[in-house]
């Protein structure tokens, strides 16, 4: 049976993943540094959240695999 509180979490995880690739990148504009220096920080910034939040889809997409799977059996055994 679905557990709506793990799709929650999936979701939560990823607005927070949102929120902090926005307040990142606003405190990273804003701050007093030159030209070069600024794109290297957005650059590394950018890459790290990409590099984060790929990580956290890749544990999504596993849950919903296990998640229907484990859905499938249910159906089996109710059919068998």
């Amino acid at each position: 049976m679905c557990n709506c509180n793990e799709n929650n979490v999936g979701k939560s995880l990823l607005l927070l993943a949102g929120g902090v690739a926005i307040g990142a990148a606003l405190g990273i504009l804003f701050a007093p540094a030159k030209g070069a220096a600024t794109r290297r920080k957005i650059a590394s910034t950018t890459r790290n959240l990409k590099d984060n939040l790929v990580g956290k889809l890749e544990t999504l997409v596993e849950s919903a695999e296990e998640l229907i799977g484990d859905f499938k059996e249910n159906i089996e055994e109710k059919t068998t």
